[in-house]
């Protein structure tokens, strides 16, 4: 039986203007909800923080509906099931679904599916078993076609999607650069994960830096950073390079527009192909991702790394240190131990 009547909710207080605060969450009480007919009761043990939750959070229109303002911001989350009304789950259960930050959820069937601790660590499953690792494996494999001998070079290497795409380019037998932000990072990349060289974008001779790391030039260019990073990168494009276009953190809490140099001469001269995605583009093909990089997994090809934050309270911090590079690997928060769950 459940002893907890009351519980936490994150909600969105404002919408951010330039790097969101602490003031832009607001911790709203309620009581833990009651499952109705089909409904499931589960109590959250992680939850996932990501760069384009960012995005969700200006009131634009995008590929996904913007969170909305004193309602409970949702994402990627592990949980185990406390109470069932449905016949397709038990208590006990461990489930992922993208679901509210709150302790406590009701959610329907469609909502969550439950995952098997025994395979591999529930937190994989909001890592590189889950959309961190399908981004790495569909915007590489789909768009940048990496062939064995080729440079792939990643901007947020360090990161979570970054570490995976690296790792991925060397299983096909690509040369791989990371650009990352500090020394430690740099050492990860190269000695942990097998990349060829790493750059450190943070250094005053990144620019040259960058191009002694990639004496043949790029060939493929997995981009989740933008900004001047990629300014650099685009002139050490080779004839028929492609650029998967993942992300642009580094304009996501800019105030004013984000002016650069102009890609287009550079893709002109090049032949060049960027393209930007989704994770969601290819949700018909996500068994075949999952089951690589199951398999690649197990057979030790793929490492993983995960920041994790301890207590909800915490969850704006780990949500803002990922504009400020304090995560290496997956940033994850761990809400509670689980009370019926086996993991």
């Amino acid at each position: 039986m459940m002893t907890q009547s009351k519980q936490q909710k994150i909600t969105l207080a404002n919408r951010p203007k330039g790097m969101p605060t602490k003031e832009d969450f607001k911790f709203v009480e309620s009581d833990v909800p009651t499952p109705n007919g089909n409904e499931i009761l589960v109590r959250t043990l992680y939850l996932s923080v990501d760069p384009y939750m960012r995005g969700r959070m200006q009131d634009t229109k995008s590929y996904i509906a913007p969170f909305e303002l004193n309602k409970p911001i949702t994402g990627g989350v592990v949980a185990e099931v406390v109470e069932s009304k449905s016949n397709s789950f038990k208590k006990g259960d461990v489930v992922i679904g993208n679901i509210e930050w709150a302790e406590y959820t009701v959610v329907t069937e469609k909502e969550i599916r439950v995952i098997d601790p025994k395979v591999a660590p529930v937190t994989t499953h909001l890592g590189i078993l889950g959309m961190t690792g399908l981004t790495a494996y569909f915007g590489l494999l789909d768009i940048g076609k990496p062939q064995e001998g080729e440079t792939v070079v990643v901007s947020g290497a360090a990161g979570a999607v970054g570490s995976a795409v690296g790792q991925i380019a060397k299983i096909k037998g690509a040369k791989v650069v990371g650009i990352a932000g500090s020394e430690e990072k740099l050492e990860y990349l190269t000695k942990e994960l097998g990349f060829d060289g790493a750059v450190n974008y943070k250094k005053d001779s990144f620019v040259d830096d960058l191009k002694n790391a990639v004496p043949d030039g790029v060939d493929v260019y997995f981009d989740n950073v933008g900004g001047e990073v990629t300014d650099a990168v685009f002139k050490l494009l080779n004839t028929n390079a492609r650029i998967p276009l993942c992300g642009a953190i580094s304009s996501y809490n800019a105030e004013g527009k984000d002016v650069g140099p102009r890609l287009q001469s550079y893709m002109i001269k090049t032949s060049a192909t960027m393209k930007g995605f989704t994770v969601g583009n290819y949700a018909s093909r996500f068994k075949e991702g999952a089951t690589d990089l199951g398999k690649w997994l197990q057979e030790g090809k793929l490492k993983y790394e995960e920041t994790i934050i301890e207590g909800f309270e915490n969850t704006p911090d780990a949500f803002l240190g990922l504009f400020k590079g304090t995560n290496l690997g997956k940033q994850l928060v761990k809400v509670a131990e689980p009370m019926f769950a086996q993991l």
